[in-house]
């Protein structure tokens, strides 16, 4: 994880990581309920990572993704982010963690979950801080917000 550049002071980064760590410690926590048996709460916080990565992807796609991809350097990167995004919605949708195939697929899942946000936090993320522009910015923040009307970016620090 990339501590070097700044860009986790940035709000919306420091957002967007936040939601990678809930999604990454639900599935944890699934995992581990799921070697001790226990099928519901394994379950239950795949539905919990599957609610907070839908709107996490909206707020990417709809904002950061969207300006980016604007840039021809970063289209393919952010094409292949979004396709990994799709890919796991698709097996989240349907995943019964109650068959043996799809646990194992979802331990699969994880490990790949893992190596996305490294791609997010130590690649894109880092280069948004220069490639953005002020109302790139502003659009992006406007299309995390959309994706979570109830909430409300925390300032840095």
């Amino acid at each position: 994880m990339c501590h070097y550049c700044g860009c986790r002071q940035i709000p919306l980064i420091k957002e967007f990581i936040a939601e990678h760590e809930t999604v990454t410690n639900a599935a944890g926590d699934a995992l581990r309920a799921l070697d001790t048996g226990d099928v519901p709460r394994a379950q239950a916080l795949l539905s919990t990572m599957t609610a907070v990565l839908l709107a996490h992807w909206k707020g990417e796609e709809d904002g950061l993704f969207a300006v980016m991809s604007m840039d021809p350097e970063y289209a393919p990167y952010i094409e292949a982010l979004i396709s990994e995004h799709r890919e796991l919605a698709t097996f989240l949708a349907r995943a019964d963690l109650a068959d043996a195939e799809d646990a194992e697929l979802f331990r699969r899942s994880t490990a790949d979950l893992h190596h996305h946000i490294a791609k997010e936090e130590d690649g894109l993320f880092p280069a948004s801080l220069t490639a953005l522009t002020g109302e790139d910015w502003n659009r992006s923040i406007q299309a995390w917000q959309s994706a979570h009307p109830e909430s409300e970016l925390h300032p840095a620090g």
